[in-house]
């Protein structure tokens, strides 16, 4: 991962959707500037698509952090296993230490575990172990499909509208080159700082 941040990145990881009037005053700064259209929009872009890179990276790390845990948490119960069953063997049921108060040996525990496994279904639904739960496609295929009020008198529709705010997309070229990407961001980035 590339350790430079552009400010355009920096305002980006700082915005929230509560207080985003700076960042649309830096944008408005980047399209009020003098250089060329593309300019500005590989500004922006190219920004916002380092952004997703990190977003990568750190579900990358993130997938093999887990990995590494569950290895070494399983590595850790291994361990005390082996070490109380060496200790056992020397009949050692607890070593004082220094720096460490003790080592001791925990009792073997043994945890019962019931599971219900049904040899016959039919039969028990005979004898009324069963229960009718209501099959809510079927109405709302019966809703679109009928217009009486068979149905219409026992339910209600509620509409809910829940609105997404316009967002920009970036196209990214399919023969993108990465380096000209961030020597061009570089270029950007001098630019607009002086």
């Amino acid at each position: 991962m590339k350790s430079t941040d552009y400010r355009l990145q920096k305002e980006i990881q700082n915005i929230s959707p509560t207080n985003q009037e700076w960042f649309k005053d830096f944008v408005r700064q980047v399209l009020e500037s003098d250089k060329p259209y593309y300019t500005k929009a590989d500004y922006l872009g190219l920004s916002i698509k380092e952004l997703d890179n990190k977003i990568s990276y750190l579900a990358d790390d993130i997938k093999q952090m887990q990995v590494l845990k569950k290895s070494l948490t399983e590595a850790k119960a291994t361990a005390l296993e082996a070490v109380a069953s060496v200790l056992k063997e020397y009949g050692i049921d607890r070593l004082d230490g220094t720096a460490i108060s003790s080592i001791t040996i925990t009792a073997s525990k043994t945890k019962v575990k019931e599971e219900l496994i049904i040899l016959d279904e039919k039969s028990l639904i005979e004898l009324g172990y069963f229960k009718a739960v209501l099959d809510m496609e079927a109405i709302e295929q019966a809703l679109e499909l009928k217009s009486d009020d068979e149905i219409n008198r026992h339910v209600q529709v509620e509409v809910s509208k829940e609105t997404t705010p316009a967002r920009i997309k970036v196209n990214a070229k399919r023969s993108a080159n990465n380096i000209q990407a961030d020597e061009l961001l570089q270029i950007v980035e001098n630019q607009t700082a002086a």
